[in-house]
């Protein structure tokens, strides 16, 4: 019998669910002195759509990100060099996790540990690999992210 619990993806409710919380996010961050600096002029529209196919991908959905914009080694290559500090990580997940109210995605505490969880262990890694002198993996696969310890209630 196979699995019938929902994707991460599939339970935000796919890719315009995803698009809704990429856009909010990046909402708040044009407003956010921390953050905006990193992107002068705003967030442009193929910054959001690449960002969404990376986070519709990660969270079990199609692998556009892998398939037509570079995968791991193309995500590695646009946060090198940034110097992404403790602060700045921490308002990256914080601001997110508030975009993810701004987008309606689901409440439940199952989905929203598994996003916290990702934006932790997501973070961490961009601003380690930002560091100048980091020494980064070159080549590993796209995370496919999933419910952790408390998959879905689906009574």
């Amino acid at each position: 019998m196979a699995d019938s619990t929902p994707t991460l993806f599939e339970w935000a409710g796919g890719e315009p669910a995803l698009r809704r919380l990429i856009d909010a996010f990046y909402d708040r961050v044009e407003r956010d002195d921390l953050l905006a600096p990193f992107f002068p002029g705003g967030v442009s529209e193929e910054h959001r759509d690449h960002v969404t196919a990376w986070w519709s991908e990660v969270f079990g959905g199609p692998k556009r990100y892998t398939g037509q914009l570079g995968g791991y080694e193309s995500m590695l290559a646009h946060h090198r060099g940034l110097g992404i500090t403790p602060e700045q990580r921490f308002r990256f997940a914080s601001l997110m996790s508030l975009a993810a109210d701004d987008a309606g995605l689901p409440a439940d505490p199952e989905f929203r540990s598994a996003l916290v969880a990702y934006l932790e262990w997501g973070t961490r890694i961009a601003a380690a690999n930002s560091a100048p002198d980091a020494e980064v993996v070159e080549h590993a696969p796209l995370p496919r992210w999933g419910w952790g310890e408390a998959p879905p209630y689906q009574g």
